[in-house]
């Protein structure tokens, strides 16, 4: 009471003092109070700081798919990843006795104490990604390991089950799914409405583990998009990795770089990778750095490679760099951000240091190089004279000399070039029915690989098919498929092919067959799709099927059995769609249309005259009993509709021209009328015979750019054609030469 007596002048007295002008004594306030955050308040902030934008999610749920030993990780965006990121692998999966707890925070199968940083070699070790997205987004997780019969799925929010594990159909590995990003993070969700943006970030993300993991197929598209932004398969060589995901015209221009030291003193390091040369010209600079195979920035190594490239190159051309440092575990710290993408290295200027210096003095070796521009000349006298002038001033002319090759034994193709080497012995045709050089040569000459042909399989059944594929190969023509070179089309039929000093001719249309049926058991149930501008009735197909197999089309007895025929078959496919569409990816609508067809070789598409073929192949010669006999039918369905058949129209090159020649009328017409008639036929045929000049042309560049190619990486012969006539020897270079000698 006293005290209540005691203060009540004293604000008067300030009060006072104001309202006289003087400056007021401050109030002092008590501290304000320090109480603890609720737990739900904690987690949201730091989910904040570990998940900052779709791209952030995606990064922790790729590590986590390496982390499981995945060697396939495919990826879905919508909105940018703001409406869905669906991430799904072939790991080892989750167990079901982890998964109540899986999403809590700091829970983790990566270690159990700290010492254990000092050693770790796995991407995640913290716990708290699966944890941070499930309190900014609806997550759903399904899941089998190798041990279960079936999988589970569940979903999470706010670190904790929403229900307990369902038993669900799953495929080997993990598929985690992340809905409404930042649904409750208004503030953030506005600043990312640019998905274009966001999904760029992704696709780059994608593309620089794709480089580093060359054994891991990955494939990054947006939802519903037919195909995708990123599709890369296992491949054995790091250049070619770099080559599927920047393009040719990176990996051409691109050196290889080393350094190390071994030395306890100053720095215990490995560097291998790439590093582009004096021709490469970029306005922005691109850095993939993997150090102990995690994906990280380095924006001092960043800095002095660029300071090496400015004083050493005439233009100021960013680089591209990959680089893959390994270091001792215990030399990196990995737990100084909280998404890790940076991390703490030991002696980092001194291994600054000797990187710049090896950047150097590869890029000083490199400028000895000469770029040659390829340019098309006519064979004369005084050109083999200059070749002969050239060669004697070739420093490297003397060693090429010491490695004499018999004469029977040289060959002077390369497998490599994919470009067919007849056509500079054809003669040229007018109309353009033939692309020009320029043309050609500016396509990209290797095939984008979608998927790992060596995944392993879904289903038992599907992996026994493969396994046959493989046991079944005639390694004889498998070394001929692979380092074969393309010369060109002997006939409708067969292609010549050179393999060292053999010539064979080779049967197009049952190699094709082959390979798609191969590709398409590789790639049982992980397919794109074609998108039919229009959906095509499955009742209307089968009956022009049925009417073409028909020998008197022009009868009309058998119009009813035939509409029973097609109604039954409708019905048949009508009720397989779900399964069709879930391994096949073959969509039969709710109105029984097809509607989409797979993508067995990207950059091919089959002819569309022959689905009505298909359409009654699929009713008619499909075991639907047995599950191995279904999918053996259904794949040998496929690879005949997708195989290189000739075109329906006759080849206008050889005998078929006749086809398109106008015909003439011999009933005694007056002459103003047959000039009329002949002029509106001669418009007809021309139009005609364009239509097949283009369907031959564009057959024979599949042939020979997607074809082939795809032989070469994928294509396992079967031992059948060795004897059915798929390979013919039509000349060897050696017995010509004996020829020659007696002659």
């Amino acid at each position: 009471m006293n005290l209540e007596m005691e203060t009540e002048p004293s604000d008067q007295l300030l009060q006072m003092d104001a309202d006289q002008g003087e400056e007021p004594i401050p109030v002092i306030k008590d501290p304000p109070k320090i109480h603890r955050l609720d737990e739900s308040v904690i987690s949201r902030i730091a989910a904040g700081e570990v998940i900052q934008r779709p791209v952030s999610a995606v990064k922790e749920l790729v590590e986590n798919s390496l982390d499981a030993n995945s060697t396939s990780i495919n990826v879905v965006v919508k909105d940018g990843g703001l409406k869905l990121i669906q991430v799904s692998d072939d790991g080892h999966g989750i167990r079901y006795e982890d998964l109540p707890i899986l999403c809590e925070r700091h829970t983790t199968s990566k270690l159990s104490r700290f010492e254990d940083l000092q050693s770790i070699k796995s991407m995640g070790f913290r716990g708290e990604a699966l944890a941070s997205m499930t309190y900014v987004g609806h997550v759903t997780v399904t899941t089998i390991t190798k041990a279960q019969l079936h999988g589970y799925r569940v979903s999470y929010r706010d670190g904790v089950m929403e229900h307990e594990p369902k038993a669900c159909a799953a495929v080997k590995g993990t598929q985690i799914m992340i809905e409404n990003l930042f649904y409750n993070m208004t503030a953030r969700r506005k600043t990312l409405q640019n998905s274009a943006d966001d999904y760029s970030k992704i696709v780059d993300l994608l593309s620089r583990f794709a480089v580093h993991y060359k054994n891991v197929g990955f494939s990054c598209r947006k939802h519903g998009a037919a195909r995708a932004d990123v599709h890369t398969v296992a491949s054995s060589s790091r250049l070619d990795a770099i080559r599927s995901v920047y393009g040719a015209s990176v990996a051409q221009n691109l050196m290889t770089i080393e350094a190390s030291d071994s030395d306890p003193s100053s720095s215990v390091f490995c560097m291998e990778g790439f590093i582009s040369n004096s021709n490469y010209f970029a306005k922005k600079i691109t850095v993939l750095l993997f150090i102990n195979d995690r994906l990280v920035e380095c924006s001092a190594l960043k800095r002095a490679i660029e300071i090496v490239y400015a004083a050493t190159l005439p233009k100021a051309s960013k680089p591209f760099i990959y680089m893959s440092i390994v270091l001792p575990p215990e030399h990196v710290d990995v737990n100084i951000h909280p998404t890790k993408r940076e991390v703490s290295l030991l002696n980092q200027e001194v291994i600054i240091e000797k990187i710049q210096l090896a950047v150097e003095l590869q890029l000083r070796n490199s400028n000895e190089m000469r770029t040659f521009q390829d340019q098309v000349i006519q064979p004369s006298q005084s050109g083999s004279a200059a070749v002969k002038k050239d060669s004697h001033s070739d420093p490297s002319s003397s060693s090429s000399k010491s490695q004499k090759v018999p004469v029977q034994m040289m060959v002077r193709t390369d497998s490599r070039v994919p470009a067919g080497r007849m056509h500079a012995y054809l003669q040229v045709k007018s109309s353009g029915q033939l692309e020009s050089a320029s043309a050609l040569n500016s396509v990209r000459t290797f095939v984008r690989q979608r998927r790992n042909p060596k995944e392993t399989a879904d289903l038992t059944s599907i992996q026994e098919l493969i396994d046959e594929i493989d046991q079944n190969c005639h390694s004889g023509l498998l070394d001929i498929v692979r380092y074969c070179t393309y010369v060109g089309m002997a006939d409708d039929f067969f292609a010549l092919l050179q393999y060292n000093t053999q010539l064979y001719l080779a049967n197009v249309v049952n190699l094709s067959k082959e390979l798609m049926y191969q590709q398409v058991l590789r790639r049982f149930a992980h397919f794109n799709a074609i998108q039919l501008s229009e959906p095509a009735p499955l009742q209307e197909l089968i009956m022009l099927a049925l009417k073409e197999e028909d020998l008197d089309p022009e009868c009309n007895e058998n119009d009813d059995l035939k509409e029973k025929i097609a109604e039954m078959n409708t019905q048949l496919l009508k009720e397989k769609a779900e399964m069709l569409e879930e391994y096949f990816c073959i969509h039969i609508d709710q109105q029984r249309n097809l509607s989409r067809l797979p993508v067995i070789l990207d950059q091919y598409t089959p002819d569309m005259d022959r689905v009505p073929e298909f359409v009654l192949c699929l009713g008619n010669d499909v075991d639907w009993e047995d599950e191995k006999n279904c999918f053996q039918a259904i794949s040998a369905a496929l690879a005949n509709f997708y195989a290189m058949h000739p075109p329906m129209l006759p080849n206008p090159s050889g005998d078929g021209l006749q086809f398109y020649k106008r015909k003439t009328d011999n009933e005694g017409n007056s002459s103003e009328k047959l000039e009329g008639k002949a002029a509106e036929e001669d418009e007809i045929e021309k139009e005609l015979l364009a239509e097949a000049d283009t369907a031959w042309a564009q057959r024979e560049w599949s042939i020979q750019h997607v074809l082939f190619p795809s032989m070469r990486l994928f294509l396992k012969p079967p031992n059948s054609m060795a004897t059915n006539g798929s390979f013919v020897q039509v000349a060897s270079l050696e017995k010509l030469y004996k020829i020659f000698e007696r002659c």
